[in-house]
C-alpha cells in the first residue's frame, strides 16, 4: 500500500511546487486557475500530511490505518485535476480524522505524552479541514496547519529525549509551550493576530526546548548519516525560532511580505528541514528498502536553508522581488534535488540488495 500512496504524496509535492512558482508570479501556465490558491493545502497535507500519514500507518501496522494517507493523497489530485472543490475538501479532511484515530489507537497500544502530542497535531487538522469546508479563507487555516506539523514533529522529539534521560521539569516546559500554542491557535479563530501572537509564542518556547533538549545535541558530534540527521534537524529548530518571532511580531496580515516570511520560516524552513533530515528513517520504514546515505545530500539542505534566508531577508525583509523570486525558485531546486537524490539512494539500495539475493556471495566479494 505504501507505493501508491507515496506516489500520490509526490504528485501532490509537484502539483505544490508548480502552484508555488504560480504565486511568485512567474510566466508558467497556469492550468485551472485555482491551482496558485491550492498551493498552501497541497504543500502541507497534500504532501507532508501524507507522508506522516503513512508513516504511522507502517507504525501502527493496521490495514484501516492507511484509509488517512489515501483519502489525503486521493484528495489533493482530486483538487489539482479540477474536480469539484468540496469532495476534495472532504476527502482532506476525512484524512484528518483518520489520522486522529490512528493516533488515538496508538495511545491505546502505548500511552504516552508522545502519542498524545501528535494526536493533538492531528486535532489541528481535523480543525483545519472542518474550518475549510465551512468556508473560512485558507489565510485562517494556515496557523492549524502549521499547529499541525510542530505538534507532530514536536511529538516525535519528545518520543526520542527519553533517551537523553528527561526530567519532570524538561517534560512541564515542552507541555506549557505546546499548551501556549494551542491556546493561540484557538484565540486565532476569534481574536485573530492576538491569537496568531499567542500562538508564535508557543513556537518559540518549543523551538528553545527542542533546541536544548533535543538528542540531536549528542548526536551531531557523530559521523555520516546521523550528523548529516542532527544537522537537519539543528537548522530546523533555528527556523522555527525564526517563526515563532515573526508570528509574536506580526500577527497575521492579510498579504504581503510579512506574512510570506511567517509562513514559509514554518513550513519550509522548518518542516521541510525535518522531511531532509528524517528522511533516511521514514524512507526505509514506509518502502522497507535501504536508505543509502551519501555527503552529497548536505548540498540540497544547504541551498534549502540558504535560499529561503535570501528569500525572507533579501526578498521579504528589502522587498526586492528578485530576491524573493529567486529565492524562492532555489527553495524548490532544493526540494527537487533532494527527491531526486533520494530516489537515486533508494533504487541504488535496491539493486544492491537484489544482486546479493540472486548472488549471496557478492556482498562478501565486494571490496570494503
Amino acid at each position: 500500500m505504501g507505493h501508491p500512496v507515496l506516489a500520490f504524496a509526490v504528485l501532490a509535492l509537484l502539483a505544490g511546487l508548480w502552484a508555488g512558482l504560480l504565486r511568485l508570479g512567474l510566466p508558467i501556465p497556469a492550468g485551472h486557475t485555482d491551482l496558485a490558491e491550492l498551493h498552501g493545502v497541497l504543500m502541507p497535507l497534500g504532501f507532508l500530511g501524507t507522508l506522516i500519514a503513512a508513516e504511522r500507518a507502517v507504525a501502527l501496522g493496521h490495514g484501516w490505518a492507511w484509509l488517512a494517507p489515501a483519502a489525503s493523497g486521493i484528495g489533493a489530485l482530486w483538487l489539482v485535476i479540477g474536480l469539484p472543490t468540496s469532495t476534495g475538501q472532504v476527502l482532506i479532511g476525512f484524512a484528518g480524522f483518520a489520522l486522529l484515530g490512528v493516533f488515538a489507537e496508538l495511545h491505546r497500544i502505548q500511552p504516552s505524552w508522545h502519542n498524545a502530542i501528535m494526536a493533538l497535531g492531528a486535532v489541528c487538522w481535523c480543525v483545519a479541514g472542518l474550518s475549510w469546508l465551512g468556508g473560512r479563507d485558507l489565510s485562517t487555516l494556515v496557523p492549524w496547519l502549521a499547529g499541525f506539523l510542530v505538534l507532530t514533529i514536536a511529538g516525535e522529539r519528545l518520543d526520542l529525549a527519553r533517551l537523553v534521560a528527561l526530567t519532570a521539569r524538561g517534560r512541564g516546559l515542552f507541555l506549557g509551550a505546546v499548551g501556549l500554542l494551542l491556546a493561540g491557535l484557538a484565540m486565532s479563530l476569534v481574536t485573530g493576530s492576538a491569537g496568531v501572537r499567542v500562538a508564535g509564542a508557543g513556537l518559540l518556547g518549543l523551538a528553545g526546548w527542542l533546541a536544548t533538549h533535543d538528542i540531536a545535541r549528542r548526536t551531531i558530534r557523530m559521523r555520516g548519516v546521523t550528523r548529516y540527521m542532527a544537522i537537519g534537524l539543528a537548522a530546523g529548530y533555528l527556523w522555527l525560532a525564526v517563526a515563532g518571532v515573526l508570528w509574536l511580531a506580526v500577527g497575521r496580515p492579510g498579504d504581503g511580505r510579512a506574512y510570506d516570511a511567517m509562513l514559509h520560516a514554518v513550513f519550509l524552513g522548518f518542516a521541510f528541514s525535518m522531511v531532509f533530515a528524517h528522511a533516511p528513517v521514514i524512507v526505509p520504514a514506509v518502502l522497507r528498502v535501504r536508505f543509502g546515505f551519501h555527503p552529497v545530500f548536505y548540498l540540497p539542505l544547504g541551498l534549502l536553508h540558504a535560499s529561503l534566508a535570501l528569500r525572507l531577508l533579501g526578498g521579504d525583509a528589502a522587498d526586492s522581488t528578485l530576491a524573493w523570486q529567486t529565492g524562492g525558485v532555489l527553495d524548490e531546486v532544493a526540494i527537487l534535488l533532494f527527491l531526486s537524490l533520494a530516489a537515486i539512494a533508494v533504487i541504488r539500495a535496491w539493486r544492491r540488495d537484489a544482486a546479493v539475493t540472486k548472488d549471496p556471495g557478492a556482498r562478501t566479494a565486494r571490496p570494503t
